[in-house]
């Protein structure tokens, strides 16, 4: 995690820190990575990602296999074929961050937390004291 991302998570986590201190506000804790792994939503979207990445490698190869390109040739074809790649991994990496957002609020509203911070096993940021949310947003995910 870059400085700026940890100035921006102390940031937070200091805040509600002091809501929580008031008693004004909850804090929740979400671990991405888990939800990410066990998601129903998640692995359907990843499985048709994963579909239309190997619907593109196959016509590009089909395109490709039999002629007999220039360099510039192949150059070209292989930044367009690594165009449509990354255009893929956005779009379904956008819809699963979206889906992700919204039943990480729904299920913030429904147990009053103010304040969600992602908390993975790779960035821990909450030790205690932050209600974990991660299975309830695992179970919403369908």
């Amino acid at each position: 995690m870059n400085f700026a991302k940890k100035l921006a998570a102390g940031a937070i986590f200091a805040v509600s820190l002091i809501l929580t201190g008031c008693g004004q506000s909850q804090m929740g804790s979400v671990d991405v990575d888990k939800v990410m792994a066990e998601a129903p939503r998640v692995k359907t979207l990843l499985t048709e990602a994963e579909g239309k990445i190997k619907e593109t490698e196959e016509k590009f190869q089909a395109d490709y296999d039999d002629k007999e390109l220039t360099e510039e040739e192949t150059i070209k074809a292989q930044t367009e074929f690594q165009r449509k790649i990354e255009a893929i991994n956005q779009g379904y990496a956008s819809q699963i961050r979206s889906r992700m957002d919204i039943v990480i609020d729904e299920v913030a509203k429904e147990k009053n937390i103010d304040v969600v911070v992602s908390n993975s096993a790779e960035d821990k940021m909450i030790f205690r004291g932050a209600i974990d949310i991660t299975d309830d947003v695992i179970k919403k995910m369908q």
